[in-house]
């Protein structure tokens, strides 16, 4: 038997003898991340689990950098340590008890709900195409040219008002792409910014009427972060977008 398939029987067989030992101590993913097979970047990936999934550690301590767990559906696999934080795990009453000294990974800071401008979806015209899939998140990457040099801001202008611009995400948020992204948006995630531009669209009028935009756009080849809501369009491609934007920070 082959040593990767060997680690997922022994992880198994683990899980069936000894379901109330430590290994049932808990862990929560800090940010979106690959369950594999293996031990490995290389290693085939088995899922993309979001932030904040729940997770159940296999083995209680770290092999080459990843983790072995279990999630809430029973999928046994392998990852990364930085991006789980790990619970403490509970202690049991007795005179021979030693203090747990290792504090849990620490979580990167991520950006509460307040941090985004829940107002801005008043100017969002017709928001019932929207699918909300997180009311606030925060992502990195590099703003490309959405409009084949045909604007010198590289987003188009939508009769909406709205700019129609290009991220193309860091690798950790490779995720959030789905193939409506792959197949109509260059691979990119799409990021709308509410009124930007003049309204020639009739019927957006009203929904930027008597708002001014707040957010600076950045110029192509800038290395950003992008804090807004993540949807997706039920309309076209159905692609995933960040839509509204509540900021743009250029990052160093």
């Amino acid at each position: 038997m082959k040593m990767n398939s060997m680690r997922t029987f022994v992880g198994l067989l683990i899980l069936l003898i000894c379901p109330f030992s430590v290994l049932g101590q808990t862990a929560t993913t800090n940010r979106n991340v690959i369950l594999r097979r293996d031990p490995s970047t290389a290693s085939v990936a088995l899922a993309h689990l979001p932030q904040g999934a729940r997770l159940t550690l296999v083995d209680e301590a770290p092999d080459s950098g990843f983790y072995h767990v279990r999630t809430e559906d029973e999928q046994v696999g392998w990852v990364w340590s930085k991006f789980v934080t790990v619970s403490l795990a509970p202690t049991v009453p007795s005179a021979q008890a030693v203090p747990r000294t290792t504090p849990p990974a620490p979580q990167p800071p991520q950006p509460p709900e307040t941090q985004c401008d829940p107002s801005l979806w008043s100017h969002v015209y017709h928001p019932t195409r929207l699918i909300v899939k997180q009311q606030c998140v925060a992502v990195t990457g590099t703003i490309v040219d959405a409009t084949a040099g045909k604007k010198a801001d590289g987003v188009r202008h939508e009769g909406d008002g709205d700019s129609h611009g290009w991220l193309k995400v860091d690798p950790e948020f490779e995720t959030l792409l789905n193939a409506g992204n792959m197949s109509d948006e260059g691979g990119n995630l799409v990021f709308e910014i509410v009124c930007k531009f003049r309204v020639s669209q009739q019927d957006a009028k009203t929904a930027c009427a008597n708002y001014t935009d707040q957010v600076s756009l950045p110029p192509v080849g800038s290395h950003v972060q992008i804090v807004g809501t993540l949807v997706q369009d039920s309309f076209h491609a159905q692609w995933m977008e960040i839509h509204p934007v509540t900021r743009i920070t250029v990052l160093p």
